[in-house]
C-alpha cells in the first residue's frame, strides 16, 4: 500500500481510557482487556458514547519504546466525566503531527507506521512526545477497515 503523509493540526478529543504500560510488541494483548473496562463503563452511562471511536494514545518515553510506553486505550465521548475505577477521561494531545490513514487488516499498521517514519526522515521533521491511532468503524471486509495514525511533530527551531 502507498501512504500519502501530510502534516495536521490535531484538535483535542474526549476519551474513556484506561491507561497501561506496554512494550510496543505487546499492544495486540493489551489493548483488549483495557478497552473492556472502557465499554464496561460505558455501558452504564447513557448518552456518554455517540458513535465514538477506539483511539490509542502512546505516550513516548525518553528512552524510546524498548523502555516500555503509557498508552491510554479509549473510546472517543461526548463530554468530560468523572473516573470510575480504572477508567478516566483523557483528553487527547493537540497540536501538528504528521498524518497518514491505513486501509485494510490490521496487520498492515506497522507499515503505515513506516511510512511517517520514512516521511519525517526525508522532510528533516523531528517525531514528537506521542502519537495517535483512531480506529474507523470495523467492517467484515478488511479492504473498508479505515485506521488514522498521527504523530505528533516536535517544534521547528528557526
Amino acid at each position: 500500500m502507498t501512504y500519502v503523509v501530510e502534516v495536521a493540526t490535531v484538535a483535542p478529543k474526549v476519551l474513556a481510557a484506561v491507561r497501561r504500560q506496554v512494550r510496543p510488541g505487546e499492544v495486540p494483548t493489551a489493548f483488549r482487556a483495557a478497552l473492556d473496562e472502557v465499554w464496561a463503563f460505558l455501558r452504564g452511562q447513557p448518552g456518554l458514547r455517540d458513535d465514538g471511536h477506539n483511539v490509542f494514545v502512546y505516550h513516548h518515553a525518553a528512552g524510546g519504546p524498548e523502555a516500555g510506553l503509557d498508552v491510554d486505550f479509549g473510546v472517543e465521548v461526548t463530554r468530560p466525566f468523572p473516573p470510575q475505577g480504572l477508567v478516566a477521561c483523557v483528553e487527547s494531545p493537540t497540536g501538528r503531527a504528521a498524518r497518514t490513514v491505513h486501509r485494510g487488516g490490521y496487520g498492515g499498521l506497522p507499515d503505515a507506521h513506516a511510512a511517517i517514519h520514512a516521511w519525517c526522515r526525508e522532510h528533516a521533521e523531528t517525531i514528537g512526545a506521542w502519537s495517535i491511532e483512531v480506529y474507523g468503524d470495523w467492517h467484515e471486509d478488511e479492504s473498508k477497515i479505515e485506521t488514522t495514525i498521527l504523530y505528533a511533530l516536535a517544534a521547528r527551531s528557526e
